[in-house]
């Protein structure tokens, strides 16, 4: 071979070495692609998760994989896991939803529940981190719209943590909507089967005021973590509820059967609740805010340096 031959050879190599690098994603880049479905989440190529439009009656985040690359949800009834538990069919992956808006139940999917309706992506966007806004319309039986929401998603990732940012704006664009108050809300997670607390592996319910398992069902915190074994290895996750959140520190429906939701609007059935009425009246035109976030860590809460990220997201306007 000659020498301007070998001189090609290695030209032709180099661009398509070139070629190779640029359809990659960039390292630590979360990117955020419409599917069928949604939109689907990856980081550096790999799946994080993807937002499903439409499940059951709401839209939901499913399938979550945590930094270990596992999936921390559980896959019922959207899919199969082994061993999984099928109860509560509407506790899907990862929502948002309330049991009692005007009178309509749209946490549950019995009979005559409501449906949250996807209206359209306002935006979608890849980068360091990727956003998606959606905007929603909550439905009740009768086909007349109850409420309309607008959700804006963060995604974002470290080698060793991933998470997601979960601010929604609640309106009342249709006339006056009540929130009732009741144990079935709100902003939730079904935990994978081998993380429960009722589980052979051994999970575990802490959260910032140190109460764990039971102990922490319908207590006021800043955050819960919940965590347990996931295909041999420990991980977690934790909720975040941020001061600027409505009735900052909200209380948690949180079992040990795996189910983990920040409710702010469920007083008179929680232990922290003082026997109020925790339901709340936006008039028409008002709205509210209620901000989350969703910290998927390796190890225990402190091995996930849970409360250092909690005191960092605080501090975020």
């Amino acid at each position: 071979m000659t020498r301007s031959t070998l001189l090609s050879v290695a030209l032709v190599a180099a661009v398509l070495l070139l070629s190779t690098r640029w359809v990659s994603p960039a390292r630590g880049e979360v990117t955020a692609k419409r599917s069928a479905g949604g939109v689907l989440i990856e980081v550096d190529g790999q799946p994080f998760t993807e937002y499903l439009t439409l499940s059951g009656a709401k839209p939901i985040l499913w399938p979550v994989y945590g930094p270990t690359g596992k999936p921390m949800t559980r896959a019922y009834p959207m899919g199969e896991a082994p061993n999984e538990t099928k109860d509560h069919v509407h506790q899907r992956s990862l929502w948002f939803t309330h049991g009692d808006v005007n009178g309509v139940n749209f946490w549950d999917e019995m009979a005559k529940h409501g449906m949250i309706l996807h209206r359209r992506f306002v935006e979608v966007k890849s980068g360091k981190e990727a956003v998606v806004v959606a905007e929603d319309d909550w439905v009740g039986p009768d086909k007349k719209n109850v409420l309309a929401d607008q959700r804006r998603l963060t995604f974002g990732a470290q080698p060793d943590v991933r998470w997601i940012d979960f601010d929604i704006t609640l309106k009342a664009s249709y006339g006056p909507v009540k929130f009732g108050d009741t144990k079935e809300g709100t902003f939730g997670v079904r935990m994978a089967e081998t993380m429960r607390v009722d589980s052979q592996g051994g999970g575990q319910i802490v959260n910032s005021q140190g109460q764990t398992d039971k102990a922490a069902w319908g207590r006021k915190a800043a955050w819960v973590d919940y965590h347990g074994p996931v295909a041999g290895q420990t991980v977690g996750i934790a909720i975040m509820n941020h001061p600027d959140s409505f009735r900052f520190p909200t209380c948690w429906h949180v079992r040990t059967y795996g189910l983990f939701a920040a409710n702010p609007f469920g007083l008179k059935e929680f232990p922290d609740g003082n026997h109020q009425d925790g339901s709340y009246t936006l008039a028409e035109g008002q709205a509210m805010v209620l901000r989350y976030r969703v910290w998927l860590h390796k190890g225990d809460e402190k091995q996930g340096r849970v409360a250092e990220a909690y005191a960092s997201y605080a501090k975020q306007k």
